[in-house]
Order: structure tokens, then C-alpha cells, then sequence
């Protein structure tokens, strides 16, 4: 069954981030929404936070309006760091009551860069968790098990540090969303493992 992903973006979003994720699991054959948070209106383009310019499938009152910002319609949800990016998505309350209502329910939630201690803990989904995010930003995380591992996997929570991490965390994601052999061959084709010399 085809699996479908929601990746959020807001002002000031890390696009390393985002796109790389959104292009890795499109590869793998995952079905990939861009929703653009506290924006009105159809497809709407959201400015990254170097200045590049995306633009999103749907807005995320469209979604809302659809009856579609709901646990059971979608395997993952993808939240890229940047600021402040991480600041405006942790600012949009029906982010946060979806991505918590997806954790209750077992689904995947995957965060980048600032996005873990800046998005998901004051949520409380990292709670008793291993998780990593961008250095320094851990601080803010009181009751998770912080790991300066660049992809971190506990259950149902994946998280990664940084842009520079941006390939692994999105192959972490076809791994577990899909299946290892997925993953390897998205990793392969992409250059992400080096190829050996015969």
C-alpha cells in the first residue's frame, strides 16, 4: 500500500532540509505533501531561510478545511529546522495537536536541526525519548535522552542534527516508513553510501 508523508514548511525554513527529504522519498516511491503552515489559499510558495522560494502542494488551512490534518491519513510527518522556521511551525496549533495526536497513534514523526527541542518537546513527544537535534539546542529538551549520533531512532521518533545530515536522515526515513532494501537502493542511486571500487 502506498505510504504518504506531510513535510510542513513555514517562513524561514532550512531548505536543505526540506527538499532533501521530499526528493528521497519521492525517489522511494512515498507519496510527499507539502503543506504550508499559517498560510490561507491553494498552493502557496513559502521563502526558506537563505531566501529560496518553495512552493507547497497545499496550504495547511486547506488541509484543515478537508478534514485531511488527521492522524489516520497519513504514515509520517516531516518537520525540517531553520529558523525561524522551527519558531513559526511551534507557534501553529493545529501542527502541534496534529503532530501530537500522530504520536498517539504510533505514526512516524520525523524532525530535523532545531526542530526536535524547538517543535516536538514542548509538545512532549520527546519525553523518555532518544533524540538528537542541532548542538546547543538540546538544552532545551528537559525529559529526553540526547545522543550526538547525526540520526537518531527511538520507536516511532526520528530526529537528526543538521542540513549537513539532511541525506541520512531522509534514508533513515524510507528504512523505517518503507523497508532496508528501499532504503539502500534510494541511498545507491543518490551516491549517499559511496560506491566501492572493483
Amino acid at each position: 500500500m502506498l505510504k504518504k508523508a506531510i513535510i510542513f514548511l513555514a517562513g524561514g525554513f532550512e531548505e536543505v532540509e526540506a527538499v532533501t527529504p521530499i526528493d528521497y522519498l519521492r525517489r522511494a516511491g512515498v507519496e510527499v505533501t507539502i503543506a504550508a503552515a499559517g498560510l490561507e489559499g491553494g498552493q502557496v510558495c513559502v521563502k526558506g531561510a537563505r531566501g529560496i522560494t518553495v512552493c507547497t502542494d497545499v496550504a495547511l488551512a486547506e488541509l484543515v478545511k478537508q478534514g485531511k490534518l488527521k492522524a489516520d491519513c497519513w504514515d509520517a510527518a516531516i518537520v525540517p529546522g531553520g529558523m525561524p522556521g522551527a519558531a513559526n511551525l511551534a507557534a501553529c496549533e493545529e501542527i502541534g495537536a496534529f503532530l501530537k495526536e500522530m504520536a498517539a497513534a504510533g505514526k512516524f514523526i520525523c524532525a530535523i536541526c532545531a526542530s526536535p527541542a524547538v517543535v516536538l518537546a514542548p509538545l512532549g513527544i520527546l519525553s523518555g525519548k532518544n533524540f538528537t537535534c542541532y548542538p546547543g539546542l538540546e538544552e532545551k529538551v528537559k525529559n529526553g535522552r540526547h545522543s550526538t549520533d547525526r540520526v537518531v531512532i527511538d520507536g516511532n521518533i526520528i530526529t537528526s542534527r543538521g542540513a549537513g545530515t539532511a541525506g541520512e536522515f531522509a534514508i533513515a526515513i524510507i528504512a523505517n516508513l518503507l523497508d532496508e532494501a528501499a532504503a539502500k537502493k534510494t541511498a545507491a542511486s543518490v551516491l549517499v553510501v559511496p560506491e566501492k571500487n572493483n
